[in-house]
């Protein structure tokens, strides 16, 4: 099994479940912006030169969160709730809540702020982002209050929405008003598997 990976990315949530279910895994590192990201021989795996890209045999799949959903599938469905269980629709509230709501911000905010030359940023859009994610955590700071993790046990969707909450915290959202979220994020970080992700 392949993982095709850059430091400080949404690969990083691809990395940590393997680490979480133990599964062997070999990492094809990038820096995010290396060219090779956009060149023939990657984008034949993944057109939108992205990260992550799991290869797995015959299998390639380049969504985080598809990603996710397959690996637990496969090898970890104690991870991903099924139809019959209690906290199937948290669970699936939780688990698509990252990509449909604290990410665009986020990735607005990452353009705005560190991608774009300074020459070309928009200040009062990166406000405007921040603003928006600053609500979007509120949320889920809400659904924190008397669970330790999105939908009760520890899930999929903790590595993926999960993850968005530790890159906005990382990134200057307010969490000082967010003391749930603060402490799932500790939580989450305190992992081995986070751990091992995260420095990889």
């Amino acid at each position: 099994m392949k993982v095709y990976f850059a430091p400080n990315s949404r690969a990083v949530r691809t990395v940590w479940l393997l680490e979480e279910i133990g599964l062997p895994y070999e990492l094809e590192r990038f820096k995010l912006g290396q060219k090779e990201m956009r060149g023939p021989e990657y984008t034949r795996l993944n057109p939108n030169g992205r990260v992550p890209t799991l290869v797995d045999g015959d299998t390639t799949i380049t969504e985080s969160t598809a990603i996710a959903q397959y690996l637990a599938a496969k090898h970890a469905p104690h991870l991903a709730p099924g139809p019959d269980a209690g906290n199937f629709a948290t669970f699936l509230q939780w688990l698509h809540y990252a990509e449909g709501m604290i990410m665009p911000p986020v990735n607005n905010y990452v353009v705005e702020t560190i991608l774009l030359p300074p020459e070309r940023r928009n200040e009062a859009m990166a406000a405007r982002a921040l603003k928006l994610l600053n609500r979007t955590l509120g949320a889920a700071e809400a659904h924190m209050a008397d669970r330790d993790y999105l939908a009760g046990d520890f899930t999929i969707a903790d590595t993926i929405t999960g993850h968005a909450v530790i890159i906005s915290r990382r990134l200057g959202a307010d969490f000082s008003a967010a003391p749930n979220l603060s402490a799932y994020a500790d939580r989450l970080e305190a992992r081995p598997a986070f751990i091992a992700a995260d420095n990889a």
